[in-house]
């Protein structure tokens, strides 16, 4: 049996409930995830925080959390965990920039200012 083979016969016994077969699973997989993660941080800024090992950690972590996946194959075990990497990176973009978060009109980072904002007529 081939290793891809293998991978999707594992994640099949993983859908079933087998939760046993992840000790087999991971290492056999860990590789292509460290490639993805690698390739997703090197797109992102050059002193990001967020460092390879660290994503695929919290990759793993909801990927076993997932409760109603029937993977299909070792292609979709990957493609889970890509979305999941994409989201992962997102997530850590927003809690590290408050100050791009949306404000209402005249509020700012250092307090409150008026200059710049329309009156909103009440209705």
């Amino acid at each position: 049996m081939s290793e891809t083979q293998n991978i999707t016969r594992m994640l099949r016994l993983w859908s079933d409930g087998n939760r046993e077969v992840l000790e087999d699973l991971m290492p056999l997989v860990y590789d292509e995830l460290h490639r993805q993660a690698a390739r997703f941080l090197s797109r992102e800024r050059r002193n990001h925080t967020l460092q390879t090992t660290a994503l695929i950690h919290e990759t793993y972590l909801k990927l076993v959390d997932q409760r109603e996946v029937n993977w299909e194959s070792r292609t979709h075990f990957f493609a889970i965990a890509a979305n999941l990497m994409r989201r992962i990176l997102v997530d850590y973009a927003r809690k590290k920039k408050p100050g791009k978060t949306r404000r209402r009109c005249g509020e700012t980072a250092f307090g409150r200012s008026r200059a710049g904002c329309r009156q909103r007529k009440e209705r």
